[in-house]
């Protein structure tokens, strides 16, 4: 109808961008597919299919209260929550993570925080490698043989 085929349509919606302006605070969860842009403020749970191209960037004066859970993620701003990354995470400079990051792949720039664990992911993201305080490679420091005053 109106000479645009479905082909047209299908196409345009999968390279959806979202923006949340700096002026702009949402409460609630997002759910969303395309690239969501984050300069204002979220108090909620974002997520997008794993096997989905989603992105989404939080700003440097940006700010997540909650839990990420995109397969593309770019933080250079602050993340109050855990982050889920199925394919690659990138914490830039300024980037601030207040929780456990779980990914299959990490990009970290010098000055970026993250107050948790990293956790690796495989590709079936059934196995999970927790890099902290792991059993099997425990340096002797960690031991109780060290000698506390």
């Amino acid at each position: 109808m109106f000479g645009k085929s479905s082909d047209t349509v299908a196409t345009s919606s999968s390279n959806a961008h979202t923006l949340v302006s700096r002026s702009t605070e949402i409460v609630g969860d997002i759910h969303f597919s395309g690239e969501l842009i984050i300069e204002g403020r979220v108090k909620g749970n974002i997520y997008a299919e794993d096997d989905s191209k989603a992105l989404i960037r939080v700003a440097e004066k940006g700010a997540v209260e909650g839990e990420i859970c995109v397969p593309s993620v770019i933080i250079n701003g602050l993340v109050q929550g855990d982050v889920r990354s199925a394919t690659h995470i990138e914490l830039a400079a300024k980037a601030t993570v207040m929780g456990n990051v779980y990914y299959n792949l990490i990009e970290m720039v010098m000055g970026s925080e993250v107050n948790g664990n990293l956790m690796h992911i495989g590709s079936n993201q059934s196995e999970t490698k927790r890099l902290a305080n792991s059993d099997k490679h425990k340096l002797a420091f960690e031991s109780s043989s060290v000698e506390q005053d």
